[in-house]
């Protein structure tokens, strides 16, 4: 026993050697291990159209003028009669296929033709489809009348062209969905889906969907494969959801409430989206936990602090209503929408929520380690009201989640001030902040987070973006990143946002991907988060890279550590038009090889990424020799990323 002992004090006091020696090259800290993560919103069609993998647009005839200026119920749609079949088409909600989606289709067929009479859906500009890969179908059907329906299904391309094609006949007097499985046989970008009735009579439709088997992970009622990789390949700490603006909408009834969001799609409840356009809901919280997990990336869900966005009618819309709050009479209701989520997330499947969980597919907790409450929210008394009290309870009832805060849209100003003023009273463990500036900003305030006070509530950077898609934009994030890792005892998250933007439908630039129907491009502002985030590391060390000049104002560089792998990783960030040359000691370090891997990301200041040119800026990879101390010339505009393998 006295020899254990003995041996245990050995290790203890080898490990605190270890790290002493590593300490005396300079100083180190333990930072955030979550420090790299995305925001997800639905903007620029990020969802509908975008991730979430349908394809058939307004699918159960819920658009409307309040949606988007010129949409109506059929948007989307237009009535098939070819072959001289005649009818009627309207859209009724007298008995709908569940009371939150009341709109479906109404077809009266007087004659059914050649051909027969129905529906054509353009989907989200053209249906994309591929050769050989297979489509699910589904859709409910009432038929109105009393006899049984012949329904034809098929998709046609750009040119007339029959693609696939499947049959069925209805078999029930009251709603039922039928589905089928469609195999491609020529690829078309623009391809329409049809649906045709052929019998005379009523026959009620709604929630006519279509489907690529390929998503991402093969999730049912899942995301669209390549640009869910695409999130996926930046490797992510964390994910937050669903935005944004979104989040707290554009008046109280506007509220995103993630309540709404689960369950059978024909259950969840649609709504117009605060950005100008329609949310189905079809991605929704069940949707964002799992790929969460999906990608190895934590949940950080964020919900309305009980009330609207000061923005109200007023940026999206004139003469609008500015923020408005829940009753306080409703708090109480409202609070617990808040605890149910919880339970959703982390709750055994003997709960109700995580029966509810568990009836998704998923019986094991997704493990929800953050909430935000609140998002960019106007610092008023009726907000911090109602802050307070789902902050009281939250933190009385859950003290395992990190509650994170908010103050405001900028970098300072009266929310900004009010916001950390009112989270330091409470001791809010975590404040969101949120800045879009000039890439000259970014390059100018890398001391921002040096003099935080560090007993106070610790930093999510929850937006942030230099206004461009240069790679000088990107390096400018670059050398702002370097200081976030150098700060990362205090900036525990931080996320660049917007992610996702679809071409043709974009409501704010810049952001961090762009896609159409078939193809995705990465920014150099992309490579850029995904070179920071799959180099993360726990610890910090500060002198181990030295400059020539110490004044030089175009350099950014940092040093971590990866405790997991051992690994040591350096960033250089060089945003002059010359080559720099620095020294790097690594002889504060054990247990790592010479043996390193370079990456590299340069080019001309003004250089972008296209739909036509999508690796115009893009990484290059190579080996290094890294003994203990060597120096190293940076490329003119340039980040370096300098990987020491180490030992766990």
């Amino acid at each position: 026993m006295r020899f254990k002992t003995v041996f245990i004090a050995a290790i203890l006091f080898g490990i605190f050697l270890s790290e002493n020696a590593q300490a005396k090259k300079g100083s180190s800290k333990a930072i955030s291990p979550d420090l790299f993560g995305i925001f997800f919103e639905d903007i620029n069609y990020a969802a509908d159209g975008g991730l979430y993998a349908e394809l058939v647009q307004n699918r159960s005839f819920e658009y409307s003028l309040s949606d988007h200026n010129g949409w109506n119920l059929f948007t989307g749609w237009e009535y098939i009669t070819k072959g001289y079949g005649y009818g009627t088409i309207s859209v009724e909600t007298g008995s709908p296929v569940n009371p939150t989606n009341p709109h479906y289709a109404v077809l009266k067929i007087e004659d059914v033709g050649q051909e027969g009479t129905g529906l054509k859906n353009s989907g989200f500009d053209g249906i994309p489809v591929k050769v050989g890969e297979k489509y699910d179908f589904s859709v409910f059907l009432r038929p109105v009348s009393d006899n049984s329906f012949p329904v034809q299904v098929k998709l046609v391309g750009k040119k007339g062209v029959v693609l696939g094609e499947t049959s069925f006949s209805t078999d029930s007097k009251g709603w039922k969905k039928y589905s089928a499985t469609l195999t491609v046989t020529q690829t078309d970008d623009s391809a329409g889906l049809i649906v045709l009735a052929k019998a005379k009579g009523t026959l009620a439709i709604d929630m006519v969907s279509l489907f690529p088997q390929n998503t991402f992970k093969n999730r049912p009622n899942g995301l669209r494969a390549d640009l869910a990789q695409t999130i996926a390949d930046l490797k992510p700490k964390f994910m937050r959801f669903p935005g944004g603006c979104l989040v707290h909408g554009d008046g109280l009834g506007n509220m995103y409430r993630w309540e709404n969001t689960i369950g059978p799609v024909e259950q969840r409840v649609a709504q117009r989206n605060i950005w100008g356009y329609h949310q189905t809901a079809g991605l929704g919280y069940f949707e964002y936990f799992q790929f969460c997990e999906d990608i190895g990336a934590k949940p950080l869900p964020v919900v309305p602090a009980a009330v609207s966005c000061q923005n109200s009618g007023g940026t999206w819309r004139i003469g609008g209503t500015g923020q408005k709050g829940i009753q306080l009479s409703e708090m109480n209701d409202y609070i617990q929408e808040i605890l149910d989520l919880i339970e959703y997330a982390n709750g055994p499947v003997t709960s109700t929520f995580g029966a509810k969980r568990a009836e998704a597919g998923h019986p094991k907790p997704f493990n929800l380690e953050y909430i935000g409450i609140g998002n960019e929210d106007k610092q008023t008394p009726e907000f911090r009201e109602r802050f307070k009290l789902i902050y009281d309870v939250l933190k009385a009832k859950h003290p395992e989640i990190t509650i994170i805060g908010t103050v405001g849209p900028s970098p300072k100003g009266e929310d900004f001030d009010l916001g950390w003023n009112f989270a330091t009273k409470l001791t809010v463990p975590m404040v969101d902040e949120h800045y879009y500036e000039s890439p000259e900003w970014f390059i100018a305030n890398q001391k921002r987070y040096d003099s935080y006070d560090r007993t106070k509530s610790k930093v999510y950077l929850g937006e942030y973006a230099s206004r461009g898609n240069t790679l000088f934009n990107a390096l400018a994030e670059a050398a702002f990143m370097t200081s976030l890792e150098r700060n990362g005892d205090v900036v525990h998250l931080a996320s660049y946002a917007p992610m996702l933007a679809k071409e043709g439908h974009t409501q704010w630039n810049p952001d961090m991907i762009y896609f159409n129907n078939t193809t995705v491009y990465r920014t150099p502002n992309y490579f850029v988060q995904q070179l920071f985030s799959v180099n993360q590391g726990d610890r910090y060390f500060s002198d181990i890279i030295s400059t020539e000049n110490r004044q030089d104002s175009t350099l950014a560089f940092s040093c971590v550590r990866d405790n997991k792998s051992g690994d040591v990783i350096i960033k250089l960030v060089n945003y002059s038009k010359t080559e720099k040359n620095l020294k790097i000691d690594l002889s504060a370090f054990k247990g790592i090889g010479t043996k390193a891997t370079l990456t590299q990301l340069t080019g001309d200041a003004n250089a972008k990424n296209s739909f036509e040119s999508p690796s115009n800026v893009s990484p290059s990879n190579s080996e290094l020799n890294a003994p203990k101390r060597f120096s190293y010339s940076t490329q003119p505009m340039s980040l370096t990323i300098i990987k020491i393998k180490g030992n766990k």
